[in-house]
């Protein structure tokens, strides 16, 4: 190889990539394809319950009787203020306020550990109405599609712990925050299913 052949593949690569052309950081993509591919799965369970949904109100119970909807709706205003709690800690976390962010991290567990109490009462009183997952259609649908929710749910919450955790070890400060961001990305997207939910089971 000659001296110009090396010297014209030098030019060929810059050192550094344009601005805009940084790769994207891989556990955030990957967090990213998971989410898709869970939406999918959830819009498989919401869409089952609407298939179904002509048979499960001519049978009984009726949904509509035993739905406790405006207990479930502060549920969802419980979720939604878990992710306004979540966006304030990862902003403490870019300001290297680790303190600050530490305390919206348990927060925002707080209100999820607040959630999945709500919701094992929810499913208390459900079996106290007679649905349970052998009951009938409306068992099945509406505990796998809400139950699998709560799991990830319950999932989030341990790991919001760790997260608060690690920071308490100084992982996270203003220039390593991904893990907190990934976090986020997780929990948002859980409290946007359950919005779909909320709308389109109880409110629908």
């Amino acid at each position: 190889m000659t001296v110009s052949t090396i010297e014209h593949a030098s030019h060929a690569v810059p050192a550094n990539p344009p601005s805009g052309m940084e790769s994207l950081d891989i556990r955030k993509l990957g967090m990213w394809v998971f989410l898709g591919s869970d939406c999918v799965f959830f819009a498989a369970l919401i869409t089952t319950y609407f298939v179904n949904r002509p048979l499960i109100f001519s049978g009984d119970p009726n949904p509509h009787h035993i739905l406790g909807i405006n207990f479930t709706a502060i549920l969802a205003f419980i979720l939604l203020l878990s992710s306004l709690t979540m966006v304030l800690s990862l902003a403490a976390f870019q300001r290297d306020n680790i303190r600050s962010g530490r305390n919206w991290l348990l927060a925002t567990a707080a209100l999820g550990t607040c959630f999945l109490g709500g919701q094992a009462i929810e499913f208390s009183n459900l079996a106290h109405e007679g649905v349970t997952l052998s009951s009938g259609l409306f068992g099945q649908c509406f505990l796998i599609m809400t139950g699998f929710h709560g799991t990830h749910v319950f999932i989030g919450v341990i790991w919001l712990l760790a997260c608060w955790l690690f920071a308490g070890t100084g992982r996270f400060n203003a220039k390593n925050f991904i893990g907190v961001e990934i976090s986020g990305l997780y929990w948002h997207f859980v409290d946007l299913v359950w919005v779909a939910i909320f709308t389109l089971v109880y409110l629908i």
